[in-house]
């Protein structure tokens, strides 16, 4: 499989303007989420760029941004089945930030002002500014998210449209383990017991999904807590419902929109989100 560290050779590669190519941004440690991600990417484009890179200005904390795992060797075996198709573009921070680490200032309205965007400041505007490095770098025609970060992916086609980038935005899945729990690189760092406990957060949103409590969301909220404190592993730190439109939060499920819940737990100290469409009521 070839392995770019600059963009600059990497597009020198493809010089044909008839290749079509696509765009799988991860930070490493990649597991079957991401390849669901590649795979769909390798039957919609004729080239596949699997970014690796973790991206300093969307962490809110250093040590957080010190633990997260990266097995670049691991990554590589992984992704070995698409190496026809597939190349990987592993930068280092000058080749993304050439005039120093730091975030551009962005304006995307009410989706960026709640969930991630009230608990993690600035967090957004790091995702932005690293994805708009990479549509121009690469260039690619699509790029592919996966649903688990839906407020990510909001962000991101309105950068796409703000900036007009002119790239396709393709929606992925959430991937789930049989247990439920939505794939993630973090659940890496968690304990056996934090892994187990974990499930729980997929198990109960879930129910809610079924049951929707009828149409008051603090009913929802009160359930959610009350189910996950059960697991002394989990702490959650945020409930919301939010209509799909404007991911503006909601105390009442109104008739005609479409919701959904987002979340965010820790498990032990590691940080896991997750969420579920309600659908129309």
């Amino acid at each position: 499989m070839l392995v770019f560290k600059t963009a600059h050779h990497l597009r020198s590669r493809f010089k044909s303007n008839l290749q079509t190519i696509g765009l799988v941004p991860t930070m490493g440690a990649l597991h079957k989420g991401h390849l669901s991600l590649v795979k769909k990417a390798c039957e919609e484009n004729d080239k596949v760029v699997v970014s690796i890179y973790v991206n300093p200005t969307q962490f809110n904390e250093v040590s957080d941004l010190k633990k997260y795992p990266s097995n670049l060797e691991k990554d590589l075996k992984l992704l070995q089945s698409f190496s026809n198709q597939v190349v990987l573009y592993t930068p280092d921070h000058k080749d993304l930030y050439p005039d120093g680490i730091q975030s551009k200032t962005y304006d995307f309205g009410t989706i960026a002002a709640h969930m991630e965007g009230e608990y993690r400041v600035g967090h957004f505007e790091g995702v932005a500014t690293v994805v708009e490095a990479l549509f121009r770098k690469i260039q690619p025609q699509k790029a592919y998210f996966g649903e688990k970060d839906f407020q990510q992916l909001q962000i991101i086609k309105a950068l796409n449209a703000q900036k007009k980038l002119g790239v396709t935005i393709v929606p992925c899945p959430i991937v789930r383990e049989k247990d439920g729990l939505a794939m993630s690189s973090r659940n890496r760092l968690l304990t056996q017991s934090q892994r187990q406990a974990a499930a729980q957060i997929y198990t109960v949103l879930d129910e809610l999904k079924k049951r929707k409590l009828g149409k008051e969301v603090h009913a929802m909220k009160d359930f959610f807590i009350k189910e996950l404190s059960r697991e002394k592993e989990l702490k959650v730190e945020y409930f919301f419902v939010a209509s799909t439109n404007d991911l503006v939060p909601v105390t009442t499920i109104q008739e005609g929109f479409i919701y959904r819940i987002f979340t965010a737990v820790f498990a032990g100290k590691t940080r896991l989100i997750d969420t579920v469409e309600l659908g129309r009521i």
